[in-house]
């Protein structure tokens, strides 16, 4: 039975969810730029709903709308979504991606997306979470094409992906007119490779922004980076 995950201002219930609360989803939550001032976001495959709550809290964001396709994990981001602070602004649908860009005529201003992605190190006896790990759950071509027909025309897409997919995810999104504006490559601590590529994509060419982010100096001492990053949600920040 796992704990409810207590942040500063919100609550996430996560028992029934293979996907866990993890770095990924904090790091992309806190820093997908709002500088756009978007009016409407979408959060695909939703998990818990952290990152829809994340931006609710940093943002006025009238629509969060999030889409989830496993049974049990969109009850719990329902579930999540009723018990929060800003559950008038909240909604989640229950539904596959190819349905959805099929159904839904409205266009986001922010769509971001912790798409799960199979890497060898996720293998595990929990059928469920590798499932929730698969990238046949959502192929990430799939999710760059449903991504470019809900953004709207001044739009950022944004996501959080293996540092070795970086390169796929860019020719990807250039096949529908869609250009890298910000990377942030994220290291656990000083020594190690990167490990994964926070990524913004838009439909607007500009000079590409690469930052890099180190998590922790040593176990549990956090680098100035990550606290400033994180500390609006962590409690222990």
């Amino acid at each position: 039975m796992s704990k409810p995950f207590k942040f500063k201002e919100f609550t996430i219930n996560q028992d029934r969810c293979a996907m866990k609360i993890g770095t990924d989803g904090v790091l992309l939550g806190a820093w997908a730029s709002l500088a756009h001032r978007p009016f409407s976001a979408l959060d695909i495959g939703a998990g818990t709903g952290v990152i829809s709550l994340m931006l609710a809290q940093r943002s006025g964001i009238e629509v969060i709308d999030a889409m989830e396709i496993d049974d049990a994990a969109y009850e719990q981001c329902v579930e999540n979504f009723e018990n929060a602070p800003w559950a008038d602004r909240l909604f989640c649908y229950h539904a596959a991606l190819e349905e959805f860009v099929d159904e839904i005529e409205d266009e986001y201003d922010l769509i971001i997306s912790n798409p799960p992605f199979y890497s060898e190190d996720y293998k595990t006896n929990n059928e469920q979470r590798d499932l929730a790990r698969f990238a046949e759950a959502l192929p990430f071509d799939h999710l760059i094409d449903s991504a470019s027909k809900l953004l709207s025309e001044h739009g950022t897409f944004c996501l959080i992906v293996p540092f070795k997919e970086e390169a796929t995810i860019i020719d990807l999104a250039s096949k529908v007119d869609l250009f890298p504006n910000k990377i942030l490559h994220v290291k656990g601590n000083p020594d190690s490779e990167i490990k994964r590529s926070l990524i913004q994509l838009s439909f607007e060419k500009t000079d590409l922004e690469i930052n890099a982010l180190i998590i922790e100096t040593e176990r549990h001492k956090y680098t100035e980076d990550y606290i400033k990053l994180t500390k609006d949600f962590y409690l222990k920040m």
